[in-house]
């Protein structure tokens, strides 16, 4: 049954001819929730950093940053920023630079310690203070730098299932050059990225509203200016690979939520591995069962049923367990 599952979804995946061009910035994708922007310069040019600002009924002082992951974007959290704003808390959740709405300057060296100080600023113009992070996936690694560089920012963390709370290329997968990682990203397709997804994120059991989010990422490589989304991407991939916190989990001063779908096979690149090391390259359930015992303060949320996105494979349970854990 399960092969005929996936054999169905493969065959129902559209052409990267059918996709509909979009936009390097999605320019031409609708979010669900206003979007707000915030100008800065960063290494010396200016980027545009876009945003979701979504109020609670009553006037508050908390507020909850949601941070997407590589093949996401701000507009995921939509959902979520809803249902969370309705439980009393200001919410925002921004495109970090070189992903979605927001800028993809050439040349530009991504690190987590420039998107969390860009983060900072702009939640600065935002008027927001202490804050509980959220972050999924690189979102993860991203919220846990900005704790480390920002403690006093940061009432609380939460992680769902983030990446790297292992260091894969210690575990044996190995390093790829940007012009690698470009090569990688010129296969990039619709087709592609519901595989991957299918696979890795859903457990071979795809829905129809996953779709928006194929076409969302695919819309954009499939636009004529879709080279600066390969590079950017092939840039963020490098800082994936290469900027693990793995070794800096104890420094964390924080409380800390893991909530984990505990079916999410991703294990960045492993698949690139030589078949005898990848089984040895931890998936993030593995990892997070590791990593929850190195924060000084921190609990573990399993989420049997779901993969490596509970927030869109089952929003009602997740946002339940989410503001569980913010509050």
């Amino acid at each position: 049954m399960r092969t005929l599952i996936l054999a169905a979804a493969f065959a129902a995946v559209p052409a990267q001819a059918q996709t509909v061009p979009l936009g390097a910035n999605l320019e031409r994708f609708d979010y669900s929730l206003p979007v707000r922007w915030f100008d800065a310069q960063s290494q010396g040019g200016p980027v545009r950093m876009a945003y979701l600002d979504v109020r609670p009924p009553a006037e508050t002082s908390k507020t909850v940053v949601l941070l997407h992951g590589k093949n996401f974007c701000a507009d995921t959290w939509a959902a979520t920023a809803r249902r969370v704003a309705l439980g009393g808390f200001r919410v925002i959740a921004p495109d970090q630079v070189g992903f979605c709405k927001s800028s993809k300057p050439a040349r530009y060296q991504y690190s987590f310690h420039a998107l969390a100080s860009l983060t900072r600023d702009l939640l600065d113009k935002a008027g927001a203070g202490k804050v509980t992070l959220v972050g999924h996936s690189t979102g993860g690694i991203l919220a846990i730098r900005f704790a480390l560089l920002f403690p006093e920012r940061v009432e609380r963390l939460i992680l769902v299932n983030p990446l790297g709370l292992n260091d894969t290329l210690a575990e044996g997968v190995p390093y790829a050059d940007l012009e690698t990682l470009r090569a990688e990203e010129a296969k990039t397709d619709a087709a592609s990225i519901k595989a991957y997804q299918l696979r890795n994120y859903y457990h071979g059991a795809w829905r129809p509203d996953y779709d928006r989010w194929v076409a969302m990422l695919a819309g954009q490589y499939a636009s004529a200016d879709g080279n600066v989304v390969r590079d950017a991407q092939a840039r963020l991939s490098d800082m994936i690979q290469t900027q693990p916190v793995a070794a800096e989990l104890g420094q964390i001063r924080v409380p800390v939520t893991l909530i984990i779908g505990q079916r999410d096979l991703t294990a960045f690149r492993a698949n690139s591995a030589p078949e005898a090391v990848r089984a040895k390259v931890r998936t993030v359930p593995q990892a997070a069962e590791e990593a929850v015992k190195r924060f000084p303060s921190a609990t573990l949320v399993p989420m049997p049923a779901l993969g490596h996105s509970p927030q869109v494979e089952d929003p009602r349970a997740f946002q339940t367990a989410l503001l569980a854990a913010i509050r």
